[in-house]
């Protein structure tokens, strides 16, 4: 009866995520400085996809200004958001630890300073793809060095995860300084671009990067969702059921740093997300990581879709940083669950 009645609670929440990503994908793309109703929004959508239904935008204006500034954006925030989620379902996963997140332990900022670097040396490397594999190699060199500095005596430690957090965030910041320092003008404002986060400016040459690149983190997440239930048994645990442990982070480390990158690339450092939704999911709907990675997925995306609509509208002719919108939200949040597993755990250890 309680499985069943999990079963339920899980199926509600996902269909309701789902719909609430909608709705606020519809009005998002309705909300802006030329206001466009929603039925001529989805109107627009259809008579793309070649149905005739619906009416179409009576504006000119209004048909460009959804196809190439609203819904490259839309689509943006929702990869992103999801990229950002389900990083820090994976992370949380892999160290034992509820406070673990890309922007926290300084994932995110690794990540910016490849990108950053990018910009201000101008590479070209890979193409279009050079500014998400140098976030992705820094990304996961970030990574690497949280865990391993966080690692004692077989189990991650709260304060030096926390603290190898602040060590990367000070290092990363004394080189985006430097990459300001030496760049020009316009590399100083996309770097400032980059440490606000914004999704201002998205296009569908940015979503054609990013897209794959989360398919394939969230498909790889998937197939490892089973492998994450055995580590939360415990490592002796595991290891007796033929997990091995060690690969299994190594591999889930290199993942986290591939969704990041290809969130960062293009977006800039955006905080919390991959800490408050995959915990809010955890509470809701219990620790089996399938569901929950399917669950902080929905939430993340529907998360940063709603802060970019806030961005967008709550000042007019202005577009905050929605770097800054996710910390006011989840600052306070971080520094109750902080409290909350001192208490738990009846101090830092």
């Amino acid at each position: 009866m309680a499985g069943l009645a999990l079963g339920v609670r899980r199926s509600i929440l996902f269909a309701g995520l789902s719909l609430a990503l909608v709705v606020v994908a519809v009005i998002s793309a309705a909300s802006g400085q030329l206001a466009v109703p929603p039925a001529e929004v989805l109107g627009s959508i259809l008579h793309a996809m070649g149905l005739d239904i619906g009416p179409a935008p009576s504006d000119a204006n209004a048909e460009a200004a959804l196809w190439l500034i609203r819904f490259p954006r839309i689509a943006l925030a929702v990869l992103v958001g999801a990229a950002l989620a389900a990083a820090g379902m994976l992370m949380q996963a892999i160290f034992g630890n509820p406070l673990a997140e890309p922007g926290v332990v300084g994932v995110s900022s690794g990540a910016a300073l490849g990108g950053a670097a990018t910009i201000v040396f101008g590479w070209t490397f890979f193409g279009s793809w050079t500014i998400a594999v140098a976030a992705f190699v820094t990304g996961l060199a970030a990574t690497a060095l949280v865990y391993a500095m966080s690692r004692a005596n077989g189990k991650t430690e709260v304060v030096t995860l926390v603290l190898t957090g602040i060590a990367v965030n000070a290092v990363t910041s004394a080189g985006l300084a430097l990459l300001m320092f030496i760049g020009d003008t316009q590399a100083r404002e996309e770097i400032v671009f980059w440490q606000l986060g914004s999704l201002n400016g998205a296009m569908w040459a940015d979503v054609a990067v990013v897209l794959p690149v989360v398919i394939v983190g969230v498909l790889v997440s998937i197939l490892l969702a089973r492998r994450l239930d055995l580590l939360s048994l415990g490592e002796r645990s595991a290891r007796h059921l033929g997990l091995n442990v060690e690969a299994l982070r190594i591999g889930t480390i290199v993942l986290v740093a591939l969704l990041v990158g290809a969130a960062v690339a293009f977006t800039g450092i955006i905080a919390f997300v991959g800490l408050v939704i995959p915990h809010l999911m955890r509470m809701i709907i219990g620790p089996a990581h399938l569901p929950l990675l399917i669950a902080s997925t929905l939430g993340g995306a529907l998360l940063l879709l709603t802060a970019d609509l806030v961005a967008r509208t709550a000042v007019p002719f202005a577009d905050l940083p929605i770097g800054m919108l996710t910390s006011l939200v989840g600052g306070p949040f971080f520094f109750w669950l902080l409290r909350r597993t001192r208490a738990r755990s009846g101090g830092w250890a």
